[in-house]
C-alpha cells in the first residue's frame, strides 16, 4: 500500500515492456504514448468496479489504495452530499473516470456497474435498479446518455431546472433509472430525477433519525404562513409555530419573520414516524416570568396596552411576554357595564393597578376600575344623610329602583318610599329606566357601599306646611296626647305633633298667656269640633297638665331639616 505522504506516480519501467526505441523518437513521445495506454487499460478495468481503501483524508479529499501504483481521490463534497463521513480504513467500492492534473485517479463512488449489453440492460430495468450512465450532449427535449447504449433523458426527468443546469450535466456521471427499454428499436429512456428523488428521501429519512429534541439547530426560512415559518435546518424542512417564536404575542410571523432569514432554534419534538420536527425561538431566550414577583407588587400602578378582549374581561400586556388579567367586574364602579367592549377595545393604553400575583401559574390579575380612583371614597360629605340627590334611573326591581348619582354610586328607592299619596305594588307602575328622579338620602353605608333614597319624603305633608306657615317663638294651641314626667306630646293639627318641655308654674303660665290676649275657650271649642272626645279631656287654668287637655304653647324650636317641634306652656 502506498504512503499518502509519498504518493507517486506509476514507474515508467515495465520489464515486461519492449524498450527498444526508435531512434527517432523522444523521450516524451513514448512517455505519452505510455500514459495515454495505461490511462485507457486502467479506466476500463475501473469501471467494472474496484475496491478501494481510504488511506488519509485532507480538508477537501479522501485518498484510497485501489490496488495501482497511484493513489485514488474522491473529493468530500461527494460524501457530504450523502450525508457520510469516511474515516480512514473504510472500504467502499468505486470506478476509474480518469486522472486529474496531479497524476492521482478520479474516482467515483457508483456502485452500479454499467451494463455492456443489452441483457444486463434488460435486468436493470426488470430490477428497476440504478444504473450509471455519463451525460455526453444536450439534445432536442433533454439528454443524451451513455449507459453502455446511447440512452435518452427528458429534460422534465433530469432533475435540472433550466438549460443552463443541464449543460452543465455533460460530461458528467450521474446515477437514473430505465424507464424504457426497447431492445428491437433499441430505443432506452432513462430517469434522474427519481433517483434524485429516493436519495432525498432516504437523506430525510437519515435526518429525522439524526436530530435530537433539546438540541440547538441553524436554519434557514423557507416559507412563512399564518400558523408558522418552515425552517431548512439541513435537508429536511421544520415547523416554527408561531406561538414559539417569540414570548409577547405575535400576530402573524410576516411581522418578525421573513424568508431567507438565518435562525438559531431549539428542537422542540422530533417525529420520525409522522416526518415532522418542531422548533422555538423563544425558549433560547429567558423567560418573562421568572422576573414577576419580584417586577409587579400588588396595588402599584402599571401601564399596558389591550391585546385582545374576551366576553368576561380584557387581557393587558405588560411588557413582552407578561400579560395580565382586567375581569369584567374590575372595569368600572358603575354596574351598567354588561360586556368589556364597553370599556376597552383592543390596542387602548391603559393604566391599571395590580391586585395579585400568581407567578407559578403565570397569572396576574389586574384592576381597570381602582386606577381611576373609588367613588364611594367622598361619598359622605358629597352626600349626607338627609340631602337632596338628582340622577337617572339605572334599573328597577320589584322591591325598588336603583338611581346613579355619581360614576359608581347608586342609590336604591325602595318601593314604600316611592310615593305617598298611594300604596305601589311594583315601581314601574309608575317609574322607567332612565328617568330623572329626585329624593332624599335616608340612610348611608360607605363601607356596604349601600344608599337608601326616598322619593316621597320630598312630597309636601301637613307637618311640611305647619313649619313653613309658623316660626319660633308663635303661640299655638294643641291637645296633649301623652304626658310623662316633665315631657309631654302635643298634637297642633292632623299628622301634627310636637313634644313640650313641662314645668312646675304651668298655671301661671297659663294666666299670663290669658293677660296676653290669648282665648283659650274659643280655641278649646275649636279643637272639640275637629277632634272627637275633646271636651272630656278638658280642664280648667288650675288644673295641672294631663292627657286629653287642650293648651296653648309657644314653639321653642322649629327644625324643618329634621321635622322636629318643640313647645313650652304659655
Amino acid at each position: 500500500m502506498s504512503n499518502p505522504s509519498m504518493l507517486g506516480r506509476d514507474r515508467l519501467a515495465d520489464p515486461k515492456s519492449p524498450t527498444t526505441n526508435e531512434p527517432d523518437e523522444s523521450f516524451g513521445d513514448i512517455l505519452s504514448e505510455y500514459e495515454q495506454s495505461h490511462t485507457h487499460r486502467i479506466r476500463e478495468e475501473g469501471k467494472r468496479g474496484l475496491e478501494g481503501t481510504v488511506i488519509a483524508i485532507t480538508g477537501e479529499s479522501a485518498f484510497l489504495d485501489i490496488g495501482y501504483k497511484t493513489e485514488g481521490i474522491i473529493p468530500l463534497a461527494e460524501f457530504q452530499a450523502t450525508g457520510d463521513s469516511p474515516k480512514v480504513g473504510d472500504k467502499m467500492p468505486v470506478s476509474v473516470k480518469g486522472r486529474d492534473q496531479g497524476g492521482y485517479y478520479e474516482l467515483s463512488r457508483l456502485k452500479v456497474e454499467r451494463p455492456k449489453d443489452w441483457s444486463a440492460l434488460e435486468k436493470v430495468f426488470a430490477d428497476k435498479s440504478p444504473i450509471a450512465g455519463v451525460v455526453s450532449a444536450v439534445v432536442k427535449g433533454g439528454v443524451s446518455v451513455d449507459v453502455g447504449v446511447r440512452a435518452f433523458m427528458p429534460a422534465s426527468r433530469s432533475g435540472a431546472r433550466d438549460l443552463a443546469e443541464m449543460e452543465k450535466l455533460v460530461g458528467q456521471e450521474i446515477r437514473c433509472r430505465i424507464i424504457k427499454l426497447d431492445v428491437a428499436d433499441e430505443d432506452v429512456v432513462v430517469d434522474r430525477r427519481a433517483v434524485l428523488e429516493e436519495e432525498e428521501r432516504a437523506n430525510k429519512d437519515k435526518r429525522y433519525t439524526e436530530v435530537k429534541e433539546g438540541e440547538t439547530v441553524h436554519g434557514t426560512v423557507r416559507s412563512l404562513t399564518d400558523y408558522g415559518a418552515f425552517v431548512d435546518i439541513g435537508g429536511v424542512d421544520a415547523l416554527l409555530h408561531v406561538a414559539d417564536i417569540s414570548w409577547g404575542r405575535v400576530n402573524k410571523p410576516a411581522d418578525v419573520l421573513k424568508v431567507g432569514d438565518k435562525v438559531e432554534a431549539r428542537v422542540l419534538k422530533v417525529d420520525p414516524a409522522k416526518k415532522r420536527i418542531s422548533l422555538g425561538l423563544k425558549q433560547l431566550q429567558p423567560h418573562p416570568w421568572d422576573l414577576v414577583a419580584d417586577k409587579y407588587k400588588v396595588g402599584e400602578r402599571v401601564n399596558g396596552s389591550v391585546t385582545r378582549v374576551t366576553d368576561f374581561g380584557a387581557f393587558v400586556e405588560l411588557e413582552k411576554g407578561i400579560e395580565g388579567l382586567v375581569h369584567l367586574s374590575e372595569m368600572s364602579w358603575a354596574k351598567n357595564v354588561r360586556k368589556p367592549s364597553d370599556v376597552v377595545n383592543a390596542g387602548d393604553a391603559v393604566e391599571v393597578v395590580v391586585l395579585g400575583v400568581n407567578a407559578p401559574d403565570r397569572r396576574i390579575s389586574l384592576g381597570l376600575k381602582q386606577a381611576l380612583g373609588d367613588p364611594w371614597a367622598g361619598a359622605a360629605q358629597k352626600f349626607p344623610v338627609g340631602s337632596v340627590v338628582e340622577g337617572p334611573i339605572t334599573s328597577i326591581q320589584k322591591f325598588g329602583a336603583f338611581v346613579q348619582l355619581a360614576e359608581g354610586v347608586e342609590g336604591m328607592v325602595h318601593v314604600g318610599d316611592v310615593s305617598a299619596e298611594k300604596r305601589i305594588n311594583h315601581p314601574q307602575d309608575v317609574l322607567h329606566t332612565g328617568q330623572v328622579v329626585k329624593a332624599q338620602v335616608l340612610e348611608l353605608d360607605v363601607e356596604k357601599r349601600r344608599m337608601r333614597l326616598g322619593m316621597r319624603q320630598l312630597i309636601p305633608t301637613s307637618l311640611d306646611e305647619y313649619i313653613a306657615e309658623h316660626k319660633e317663638g308663635d303661640v299655638v294651641t294643641g291637645r296633649m296626647t301623652d304626658v310623662s314626667g316633665a315631657r309631654a306630646k302635643v298634637e297642633l293639627g292632623e299628622g301634627v305633633h310636637a313634644t313640650c318641655r313641662l314645668s312646675a308654674d304651668a298655671p301661671k303660665e297659663e294666666v299670663k298667656a290669658a293677660q296676653e290676649g290669648v282665648d283659650l275657650s274659643s280655641m278649646t271649642s275649636m279643637l272639640q269640633a275637629r277632634w272627637k272626645g275633646g271636651q272630656s279631656g278638658g280642664g280648667s287654668k288650675g288644673e295641672g297638665p294631663r292627657s286629653g287637655q287642650i293648651r296653648s304653647f309657644r314653639i321653642s324650636k322649629l327644625d324643618a331639616a329634621t321635622k322636629k317641634i318643640e313647645l313650652e306652656l304659655v
